[in-house]
Protein backbone atom coordinates (compact mmCIF):
# COMPACT_ATOMS: atom_id res chain seq x y z
CA UNK A 1 0.00 0.00 0.00
CA UNK A 2 1.31 3.25 -0.83
CA UNK A 3 1.05 6.54 0.74
CA UNK A 4 0.69 8.94 -1.76
CA UNK A 5 -1.03 12.51 -2.84
CA UNK A 6 -2.66 10.03 -6.10
CA UNK A 7 -4.20 7.50 -4.15
CA UNK A 8 -7.80 6.66 -2.98
CA UNK A 9 -8.51 8.97 -0.08
CA UNK A 10 -8.29 7.26 3.23
CA UNK A 11 -11.47 6.77 5.07
CA UNK A 12 -12.89 4.94 7.66
CA UNK A 13 -14.26 2.39 5.48
CA UNK A 14 -10.69 1.48 3.72
CA UNK A 15 -9.85 1.06 7.31
CA UNK A 16 -12.14 -1.34 8.25
CA UNK A 17 -11.32 -3.00 4.33
CA UNK A 18 -7.38 -2.92 5.76
CA UNK A 19 -8.45 -4.59 9.06
CA UNK A 20 -9.20 -7.70 7.24
CA UNK A 21 -6.33 -7.91 5.57
CA UNK A 22 -3.92 -10.97 6.72
CA UNK A 23 -0.64 -8.67 6.02
CA UNK A 24 -0.25 -4.91 4.92
CA UNK A 25 3.02 -3.42 3.83
CA UNK A 26 3.20 0.26 4.00
CA UNK A 27 5.46 1.95 1.39
CA UNK A 28 6.10 5.67 2.03
CA UNK A 29 7.69 7.67 -0.62
CA UNK A 30 10.08 10.80 0.34
CA UNK A 31 10.10 14.23 -1.41
CA UNK A 32 9.44 13.06 -4.86
CA UNK A 33 7.91 10.35 -4.10
CA UNK A 34 8.31 6.53 -5.43
CA UNK A 35 10.05 5.26 -8.69
CA UNK A 36 7.64 5.07 -11.36
CA UNK A 37 8.93 1.00 -11.70
CA UNK A 38 8.89 0.59 -8.34
CA UNK A 39 5.31 1.39 -8.17
CA UNK A 40 4.27 -0.33 -11.34
CA UNK A 41 6.08 -3.88 -10.30
CA UNK A 42 5.21 -3.31 -6.34
CA UNK A 43 2.16 -1.38 -5.50
CA UNK A 44 -1.10 -3.00 -5.44
CA UNK A 45 -2.95 -0.21 -3.82
CA UNK A 46 -2.39 3.65 -3.00
CA UNK A 47 -4.10 5.73 -0.11
CA UNK A 48 -4.32 9.49 0.27
CA UNK A 49 -4.63 11.22 3.92
CA UNK A 50 -5.65 14.44 2.86
CA UNK A 51 -4.84 17.35 -0.09
CA UNK A 52 -1.42 18.55 1.50
CA UNK A 53 2.13 18.38 1.13
CA UNK A 54 4.39 15.94 3.46
CA UNK A 55 7.53 15.41 3.09
CA UNK A 56 7.26 12.13 3.49
CA UNK A 57 4.59 9.30 3.69
CA UNK A 58 5.70 8.34 7.47
CA UNK A 59 3.09 10.41 9.14
CA UNK A 60 0.31 9.10 6.93
CA UNK A 61 1.29 5.62 7.12
CA UNK A 62 1.38 6.36 10.83
CA UNK A 63 -2.59 7.81 10.22
CA UNK A 64 -3.34 4.50 8.19
CA UNK A 65 -1.82 2.26 11.51
CA UNK A 66 -3.29 4.26 13.86
CA UNK A 67 -7.24 3.97 11.81
CA UNK A 68 -6.54 0.20 11.31
CA UNK A 69 -4.94 -1.59 14.16
CA UNK A 70 -7.85 0.35 16.41
CA UNK A 71 -10.27 -2.42 14.95
CA UNK A 72 -8.32 -5.49 15.70
CA UNK A 73 -9.59 -7.41 18.07
CA UNK A 74 -7.39 -6.49 21.65
CA UNK A 75 -6.72 -3.62 20.34
CA UNK A 76 -9.06 -1.34 22.19
CA UNK A 77 -10.95 -2.53 25.32
CA UNK A 78 -14.75 -2.80 23.64
CA UNK A 79 -14.53 -3.77 19.87
CA UNK A 80 -17.73 -3.27 19.72
CA UNK A 81 -17.14 0.92 20.68
CA UNK A 82 -15.87 1.11 17.23
CA UNK A 83 -19.21 0.62 15.83
CA UNK A 84 -20.41 3.64 17.80
CA UNK A 85 -17.78 6.55 16.56
CA UNK A 86 -17.93 9.13 14.06
CA UNK A 87 -17.35 7.73 10.91
CA UNK A 88 -18.86 4.29 11.79
CA UNK A 89 -21.67 6.06 9.51
CA UNK A 90 -21.25 8.69 7.34
CA UNK A 91 -22.35 11.06 10.38
CA UNK A 92 -20.03 12.78 12.77
CA UNK A 93 -20.74 12.13 16.47
CA UNK A 94 -22.91 13.68 18.75
CA UNK A 95 -21.29 16.58 21.57
CA UNK A 96 -19.32 14.60 24.42
CA UNK A 97 -19.75 16.11 27.98
CA UNK A 98 -17.95 15.21 31.40
CA UNK A 99 -17.80 16.36 35.00
CA UNK A 100 -19.06 18.84 36.51
CA UNK A 101 -22.71 19.69 35.08
CA UNK A 102 -21.58 23.11 34.90
CA UNK A 103 -18.50 24.50 34.09
CA UNK A 104 -17.38 27.92 33.44
CA UNK A 105 -20.74 28.95 33.05
CA UNK A 106 -21.70 26.17 30.47
CA UNK A 107 -24.13 23.75 31.68
CA UNK A 108 -24.59 20.09 30.10
CA UNK A 109 -27.85 19.62 28.42
CA UNK A 110 -30.54 18.65 30.84
CA UNK A 111 -31.49 15.61 28.69
CA UNK A 112 -28.33 13.85 29.88
CA UNK A 113 -28.74 14.37 33.02
CA UNK A 114 -32.11 13.36 33.49
CA UNK A 115 -31.35 9.77 32.87
CA UNK A 116 -34.08 9.18 30.44
CA UNK A 117 -32.31 6.61 28.68
CA UNK A 118 -34.49 6.68 25.51
CA UNK A 119 -34.43 10.62 25.05
CA UNK A 120 -30.76 10.61 26.11
CA UNK A 121 -30.43 8.57 22.70
CA UNK A 122 -33.01 10.52 20.79
CA UNK A 123 -31.06 13.98 21.86
CA UNK A 124 -27.59 12.21 20.76
CA UNK A 125 -28.67 11.10 17.22
CA UNK A 126 -30.67 14.75 16.42
CA UNK A 127 -27.42 16.14 17.43
CA UNK A 128 -25.11 14.35 15.35
CA UNK A 129 -27.66 15.23 12.72
CA UNK A 130 -27.04 18.93 13.57
CA UNK A 131 -23.16 18.24 13.99
CA UNK A 132 -22.99 16.89 10.17
CA UNK A 133 -25.21 18.87 8.52
CA UNK A 134 -23.79 22.01 9.80
CA UNK A 135 -20.08 21.05 9.60
CA UNK A 136 -19.75 18.55 7.00
CA UNK A 137 -22.52 17.95 4.71
CA UNK A 138 -20.64 16.61 2.13
CA UNK A 139 -20.82 13.23 4.31
CA UNK A 140 -24.93 13.40 4.14
CA UNK A 141 -24.72 12.44 0.20
CA UNK A 142 -23.15 9.28 1.38
CA UNK A 143 -26.19 8.91 4.30
CA UNK A 144 -29.90 7.41 3.84
CA UNK A 145 -31.92 8.73 6.29
CA UNK A 146 -34.44 6.17 8.49
CA UNK A 147 -37.47 7.23 9.57
CA UNK A 148 -36.56 8.25 12.52
CA UNK A 149 -33.87 10.65 11.04
CA UNK A 150 -36.41 12.36 8.93
CA UNK A 151 -38.54 13.32 11.97
CA UNK A 152 -35.27 14.38 13.77
CA UNK A 153 -34.17 16.11 10.65
CA UNK A 154 -37.76 17.96 10.50
CA UNK A 155 -37.41 19.61 14.05
CA UNK A 156 -33.54 20.81 12.98
CA UNK A 157 -34.18 22.30 9.54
Amino acid sequence: LLLCPQGEVFSQTKARELADCERLVLVCGRYEGLDERVREALIDEEVSVGDYVLTGGELAAMVVIEATARLQPGVLGDLESTSEESHSEPLLEYPQYTRPAVWRGHEVPEVLLAGHHERVRLWRRQEQLRRTLERRPDLAAHWRPSEEDRRLLARIV
